[in-house]
């Protein structure tokens, strides 16, 4: 599931890029980043 997990993350991060501003957008799209790597490191999402 390390792809389903990739595309999620890309997703929201494109919101995350559409709905913020400024440096919040840049600290959840940080925070993404680091839970599809936790993720990903886990096994993947449990689906």
């Amino acid at each position: 599931m390390e792809i389903g997990t990739i595309i999620i993350a890309i997703i929201l991060v494109v919101i995350a890029w559409k709905v913020l501003m400024g440096l919040i957008k840049f600290g959840v799209i940080a925070l993404i980043v680091v839970g599809a790597i936790y993720f990903v490191s886990q096994g993947g999402l449990p689906l």
